[in-house]
Parts: C-alpha cells; structure tokens; sequence
C-alpha cells in the first residue's frame, strides 16, 4: 500500500479553506430572528466549493475542515435545499477525489502479470471515526474527531430509519426523515468506494489486512453494535421502503387532494420523498453486496489460514437475511427480485449450504459425491428423496420451491445473458449442461411433491418446470 498528498501544495489548500471558510462566519447571524441569514451563508459556501473544486478540470480538492463543514451543513440543516446541495456535493466530491483507489497495474517483466497498487490519499477526510473498542478513552478524540459516525451511531441512524411508520406523520418529520435516508446513502457509499478498492486488491494479493483494515471490516466487528440487530434493522428498512415507494406511487396517480394547495416545500417533499427511498433501498442492496463480498473474501482468507482470532466470529449475512424471510413468501420474492441473477443465485446457493448434511451424497457423478457449493451440486442434492426430506423438516415446501424457482432463473439468466425473466431463452439453447440442469429441477420438483403430497406447486415453480421442459424439448 502506498499513501500520497493531494495534488497542490499547502499555500492553494490554506488560500481556499481560508477563503471559503470565511463565507461560515455567522457572527450575528445566530439568532431565530435572522436565521435566513445563516442560510443564505452556508449556500454561499458551497456554490463556493463547488465553483473552486469541482467545476475546473484542474479544481483543487476540499480540504479536511471544508469537508467536515459540509457535512455538518447537512446534519444541522432544516432546509430542504441545503440538505440535498450539501448531500450531492460530498457525493461529487468523494467521486472526483477519492480517499482511496488502485492504480493502473504495473508489470515487473514482460512474463509477470499486472500487479495494482492499493492508493490511500494520508489527508483525506472521511465521516466515520471507527476507533478500536477498548481505547475510546476521554479526551482522546481531537477537535477533527468531533460529531463524526461511529459504530453504534451508524447503527442507530439504522434503527431510526427502520421506524417508517413514526417518521412520516407530518411534514416537519418528513424532511428529518429524508435527511437521514439520504445521511445513510452517503455513508454507504463512503463504505463503498473504502472496500471496493481494498477488496480488489485482497484479490490479487491475498493481503487479508487490507481488507481486516477496511471501514466496513470494522464496522461489523464493532462491540458497540449488536450486528445480527443491524442487519434485521437494515432488511426492515429494505421491505418497508420498497412497499412504501408502491403506495406512494399508486397515491400520487389515484388520491391526488382535490383543490388543495400544498406548500411549496410540502410539494417538493411529496416529489422527491418516494424517490429517495427508492435509493435507498438501492444503497441497502449495495451494503448488503458489500457484506456478502466481505463473507466470500473471509471465507477464502480462512481456508488459507489468513485470519486470526483478531478478525473474531461472525454469521454469514445470508443466513441472517434468509432466516428471517423465510416466513412470509411474498416478502423473499420482493427481496430476491431487487438482486441481479449473480447475487440470486449466490444467495439463495449459500442458503441450501447451511440446511445441507456435511457428509456427500452418493450420485451418478464419476467421483460418487456432490459438491453443493453450485447449483449444480444443490439440484442433485434435491433429487435425492431422502435429502429432500431432511430440508423439508426445516424449511416450508413452498420457500425451497421459491427458492428453486428463482435460482434456476437466475442460473439460465446468466447462461444466455438475459435481464429479464425466461423470455425467449428456449429458442436459443446452446449448452447441453443447462439441459442437465433441467431434468435436475424436475427431478427435485417431483421429489418434493413425493415428501409432501398435500403441497400445491407455487406459479413461480410451474413456470420453472415449464421452462425446464421446452428447453429438454429443444435439445432432444
């Protein structure tokens, strides 16, 4: 890993903190009175750091103090203007001058392969203040420390957000509301552009530090949060806004008040709340993403005797997520639905796993075992009644249909590079392995409808077993 300055020397970076920073000076300007004054001042100060850093192609990015100014513009302001300029601003400015990131891959020979530098820019500010537990001793933090994210309050904003129904009885609540929701997404994506780069390179290196070091590595780990708790909060905030942003949508075309006037701030509420959570939910899918990466670069760093005790013990997200969909169908197809086929299949895989029996399977494989780490292996698996047995005493018939359904999808989606649904995939059948696959989810089908007779096949599972059949018919 290599740390590097900013580009411009200490003279620019005093010169326009100095300069923009004055426009903050609220001297007599503090009082309810006058308040509008103080508005009128933190706008002037970042249309100024816009104008100086990210309009010029040559912009000299904000320094630590202006940062932190913008970012407690957003916490403290009741303007729904200086919320969003200051949300969008810290965004721009992440995007334009990132904390960290991997250089282009440098060879040492001609024979050697590419080999990316891991990039950390020393004083770049970020909004999280993640300290070991344990040294968080009073009169440790500096004054750059003061009112940044820790665990626990990264975790709260969570929990407050998940409280939808509390949050939304009346307007002044609704800004509060959109400032937290678009607080987290900001967050979530600093989380973002820490691990990307950082995961990258564990990749090519198997450092596993770099990615122990990483904000959301830290985050998790934290004794200052109930993790499970974070995760069940994160995937409530998930399902309710995803459900409330169809409300919204269907009261904006069908309950429009009738010769009602709204308050202009009331009406760019009415506008821009739906669509903030719908981002939202999409930053939620991202975090989980994240996790997910974090569990499947963990596990590799394990089996190769990387991690210690440091790194501590912790549930695989999936089964946390799973664990709790499992009873309400129409909720695990809504959460299904919001992943691309990758992450479906990867999720809905790592689930079978946990339900599966440690010892192998005898099949029709030359070696005579199943790896169950595919989709492949858990379809074989399946079709052999007694292991369907097995999981039906601890997964719902209509759920392991469900999640059938869906991962075979999500598999035939990957295989012909289709986005949406089995649309036009049967005629163009090119690998005889999805015909395997094929005749694999019919067989685990008329397992379980062998277990549990009395079952009724879900229409996600007659869809399935229709495609399963054509594509068998094409290729025969």
């Amino acid at each position: 890993m290599k740390r590097r300055t900013r580009i411009g020397g200490d003279g620019g970076y005093q010169g326009l903190e100095e300069n923009t920073l004055a426009l903050l000076d609220t001297s007599g300007f503090n009082t309810s009175k006058v308040s509008h004054h103080l508005d009128d001042d933190r706008l002037a100060f970042l249309e100024a750091v816009r104008t100086t850093s990210l309009l010029p192609d040559n912009g000299i990015a904000p320094t630590r103090k202006m940062l932190e100014a913008i970012f407690h513009i957003m916490i403290d302001a009741d303007s729904l203007d200086l919320i969003v300029q200051s949300y969008q601003l810290l965004i721009e400015s992440d995007k334009r001058f990132p904390r960290l990131y991997l250089s282009e891959g440098e060879q040492s020979d001609s024979s050697s392969p590419k080999v990316s530098q891991f990039i950390m820019v020393e004083e770049a500010w970020s909004p999280f203040n993640f300290r070991m537990d344990g040294y968080d001793k009073k009169g440790d933090a500096t004054d750059h420390s003061r009112n940044l994210v820790d665990s626990s309050g990264f975790h709260t904003l969570i929990q407050e957000i998940a409280d939808v129904s509390e949050e939304v009885k009346s307007g002044a609540v609704e800004i509060g509301f959109m400032k937290k929701m678009l607080l987290l997404q900001y967050l979530v994506t600093v989380l973002e552009g820490d691990f990307g780069p950082r995961n990258c390179a564990y990749q090519e290196n198997m450092d596993w530090t770099i990615l122990r070091e990483s904000l959301l590595s830290m985050l998790l780990g934290s004794r200052k949060i109930i993790y499970k708790g974070l995760i069940k909060d994160s995937l409530s905030i998930m399902c309710n806004m995803s459900q409330s942003t169809v409300s919204s949508e269907e009261n904006s075309y069908n309950d429009k008040p009738q010769g009602e006037v709204l308050h202009e701030v009331d009406r760019a509420m009415a506008l821009a709340l739906p669509e903030v959570e719908k981002s939202t939910c999409t930053v939620l899918k991202n975090f989980f993403i994240m996790i997910m990466e974090l569990d499947s670069s963990r596990r590799t760093a394990d089996q190769q005797g990387l991690t210690t005790r440091v790194d501590g013990v912790r549930t695989p997200v999936v089964e946390i997520i799973l664990d709790e969909l499992m009873n309400d169908t129409d909720v695990l197809s809504s959460f299904l639905k919001v992943f691309d086929p990758k992450w479906r299949l990867e999720i809905i895989v790592q689930y079978f796993q946990k339900y599966i029996a440690k010892r192998s399977v005898q099949t029709r494989s030359l070696n005579g075992t199943v790896n169950t780490e595919n989709f492949d292996g858990v379809l074989k698996y399946l079709s052999n009644s007694k292991s369907t047995r097995s999981i039906i005493k601890r997964i719902t018939t209509e759920a392991i249909q469900m999640l059938l359904a869906y991962a075979f999808q999500a598999h035939v989606m990957l295989l012909y590079n289709e986005s949406e649904g089995f649309s036009d995939m049967v005629e163009d059948v090119k690998s005889d392995s999805v015909v395997e696959v094929c005749k694999d989810i019919i067989s685990a089908f008329t397992c379980l409808k062998q277990e549990d007779p009395n079952s009724e096949i879900l229409c996600c599972g007659k869809q399935a077993l229709i495609t399963a059949a054509a594509i068998i018919s094409v290729k025969s």
